[in-house]
């Protein structure tokens, strides 16, 4: 929690001298409810506590879009899955990393998902098309 508000607080700082930025990455936070198979069953584990979910809430309502959800408000996909007890195969998955846009660009985002089928590691790679003509 101290590194994501050092980070937040960096990025503000960032954004007065580059107020269009893109930041992707692994956040390792499942954001909404959508965005895990078991949100229930996962309600205390790290990656989806309230005070990491709440922080993303701060993250998106602080003046970024997450460019996915923005596109797709009810898509169910996600970019990890465990290794453990084939949670790929069955997937049961988090969708932790995330593009995150800043709102002036937001209406630029043409779409955005994820490449499910790359089995290279944990993660699967994140994509974005977005208009910056």
């Amino acid at each position: 929690m101290e590194f994501l508000d050092f980070f937040h607080n960096w990025i503000a700082e960032l954004r007065k001298e580059r107020p269009k930025l893109i930041v992707v990455g692994d956040y390792n936070i499942a954001h909404e409810k959508i965005d895990i198979h078991d949100p229930v069953g996962n309600k205390k584990s790290s990656g989806f506590l309230p005070e990491e979910r709440a922080w993303m809430s701060q993250w998106f309502g602080d003046g970024f879009t997450d460019a996915f959800r923005y596109k797709h408000p009810e898509k169910v996909e996600y970019s990890w899955w465990s290794f453990r007890a084939g949670s790929r195969g069955n997937n049961k998955g988090w969708r932790i990393d995330y593009q995150s846009v800043s709102d002036n660009l937001k209406d630029k985002i043409l779409d955005a998902g994820h490449y499910n089928e790359a089995m290279h590691s944990d993660h699967c790679p994140v994509w974005m098309k977005i208009d910056l003509a």
